[in-house]
This record gives C-alpha cells, structure tokens and sequence, in this order.
C-alpha cells in the first residue's frame, strides 16, 4: 500500500511538473490566448479595411461621379466650362481689437 500512494505522489508531481512547466503549459496557453486576440483584432481591422474597399471599388464600376470624384481629388482635374480657383498664400494674421 505504501508503494501505490508513493507512486500516486511521483504521478501527481509529474503531472504538475506538465501542467506550470514544458509543452502545452498553462503559461504557454495564456500566452498564446493573448496572441489570438491580437490577431483578431488586427484581422477585423483588416476586414473593414476591405470592406471600404470593396464598396470604393463597386462605386467605382456603377457610377461615374466616384471616377469624377477621385479625378478632381487624386489628378486636380476640372469639368469643361468650370472654373478653377487656387487660393495661395500662408495663415492670415489675426488682428487684435483696439481699444
């Protein structure tokens, strides 16, 4: 009998021998629980990023005012007959009230 609780002990030691150190740990299960979450994070960031772009890019194929649009925007394009106005200059100075 004093054997099989001996051996009970040296079984329980080795088991949580694997269970705080060594493969498949619960420190290396935490730690990787943490790695999916970024990783998902980052995932659903990238999947609404795609998701704009999918849109930009149905926009782009059905209409022609996203085409104008980047046009203008993107290349400073104008429409025939428009009028083009570029205003230069730095911050206006600001001028203080006087008594």
């Amino acid at each position: 009998m004093k054997y099989f609780v001996f051996a009970l002990i040296v079984l329980l030691g080795l088991l949580q021998f694997r269970l705080w150190s060594g493969t498949n740990s619960l420190p290396q299960y935490f730690a990787l629980q943490k790695h999916i979450a970024v990783q998902q994070e980052g995932n659903a960031k990238l999947n609404e990023r795609n998701q704009v772009l999918k849109e930009e890019i149905i926009d782009l194929k059905r209409g022609t005012e996203a085409i104008e649009e980047r046009a203008r925007n993107e290349l400073g394009m104008v429409k025939q007959g428009e009028v083009f106005y570029r205003v230069v200059g730095g911050e206006r100075p600001v001028s203080s009230p006087t008594p």
